[in-house]
């Protein structure tokens, strides 16, 4: 692809993150600095000491990404379907007890980034299971499931492109 059409598709992630209330935006953030572990996200992120305690719990849970990001289960074979569903519904599972994600668009955006794009045909399925799972209040469980539209839960296929743009904290001296 030419540098144009990078360009165009990264404004393109740009403007999706962009759309996400400040409060996942935040998420967003905060769990790609724990799952990349950019930087002391409780350090950077906490705001108060359950803040703290939930994003010490995060890097508890992200621990998966690490077996996640080394299994790749075939689309069409059940071997290690187990292993590899199982740690991606318990992390997404945490993700949306959080209550921070309001939408599949937002679970999407951050796992892409997390697992790179060859999850993408696996993220409809987590994402419904996590948000039907009992831990989650019934309110919130039916707004989770009701943000996936037909045409993301049933896709034939997805991009294989590898997201962009990853968004970072950004100081205020660095902004002004």
């Amino acid at each position: 692809m030419d540098k144009t059409g990078t360009a165009s598709l990264t404004i393109s992630e740009m403007r999706e993150f962009a759309s996400f209330d400040a409060g996942e935006q935040r998420y967003i953030r905060r769990s790609l600095d724990v799952g990349f572990e950019r930087h002391d996200a409780a350090e950077r992120w906490g705001r108060d000491a359950a803040e703290v305690a939930s994003i010490k719990a995060q890097y508890g849970y992200y621990q998966d990404l690490r077996v996640l990001r080394g299994v790749r289960p075939d689309e069409y074979d059940l071997e290690d379907i187990d292993l590899f569903m199982g740690k991606l519904m318990r992390m997404a599972a945490f993700d949306l007890a959080q209550e921070r994600l309001s939408s599949f668009s937002a679970f999407r955006f951050l796992y892409e980034r997390l697992l790179g794009a060859w999850v993408r045909p696996w993220l409809p399925s987590a994402f419904c299971g996590a948000a039907a799972l009992p831990q989650i209040r019934p309110e919130r469980r039916k707004c989770l499931l009701h943000s996936i539209s037909e045409a993301a839960a049933t896709a034939p296929a997805w991009s294989e492109r590898e997201p962009a743009f990853l968004p970072e904290w950004i100081e205020e001296d660095e902004a002004a």
